[in-house]
């Protein structure tokens, strides 16, 4: 069997095992025997626990970030909420189809410490970044000029995406929950706060005493 593929299966071997008992329960020998390997071949070709985990962030980060700009990115030349509106269902379907993944990536890497929980910030920021030019181009749409300031977009975009990221937590624990329900849930919240800001209608505090 190829290098590559042999791997591939120690990687889905390790996210399952990963993902459902966590890094610290996990073994490499049970990693193994899933794998249908010896625990000596996969030290051979992956080195440690540790080198083990960090690729399998790597390789379930670049899947979701994938998913995400190929489902937006069938609607290239679509409004921006509809860009939005097709990597969202993208995202929450890729979280649903790999439950293990997401559960390593949102779970496991983010308790570890250093370097897995910054494998997971650099994964998260490029969805950010990719949120962010969404946002501003429907303030370029809305107004022909990008009239929301840079720093207000950003912060839209962290929000936003941490709603997508607790929203999928929640939605994987419950199985009825589809991921068109999922993304329409987050779209019904974020998208009508953001119609308003596109229309300069903007939620001013009250007076305090």
């Amino acid at each position: 069997m190829p290098r590559a593929v042999r791997e591939q299966q120690m990687l889905d071997a390790a996210v399952r095992t990963f993902g459902q008992r966590g890094y610290r329960a996990a073994s490499m020998d049970e990693i193994a025997e899933l794998a249908g390997v010896s625990k000596p071949l996969v030290y051979l070709y992956l080195n440690s626990k540790e080198e083990l985990f960090g690729a399998c962030i790597r390789r379930e980060a670049a899947a979701l970030v994938a998913a995400v700009r190929k489902g937006a990115g069938g609607a290239v030349g679509e409004p921006a909420d509809r860009q939005l509106w097709d990597g969202l269902r993208a995202f929450f379907a890729h979280t649903a189809e790999r439950p293990d993944g997401w559960s390593v990536l949102h779970t496991q890497a983010r308790t570890q410490g250093e370097p897995f929980a910054a494998e997971v910030a650099a994964m998260r920021e490029e969805i950010v970044t990719f949120v962010t030019s969404l946002i501003a181009e429907a303030a370029r749409s809305a107004h022909g000029d990008p009239s929301l300031p840079e720093r207000e977009v950003a912060g839209l975009a962290q929000a936003l995406v941490g709603a997508a990221e607790s929203l999928a937590g929640w939605a994987n624990t419950d199985g009825s929950v589809s991921a068109r329900e999922a993304a329409g849930t987050l779209m019904n919240f974020a998208w009508a706060g953001l119609g308003g800001l596109m229309e300069g209608r903007r939620w001013s505090s009250p007076a305090c005493p």
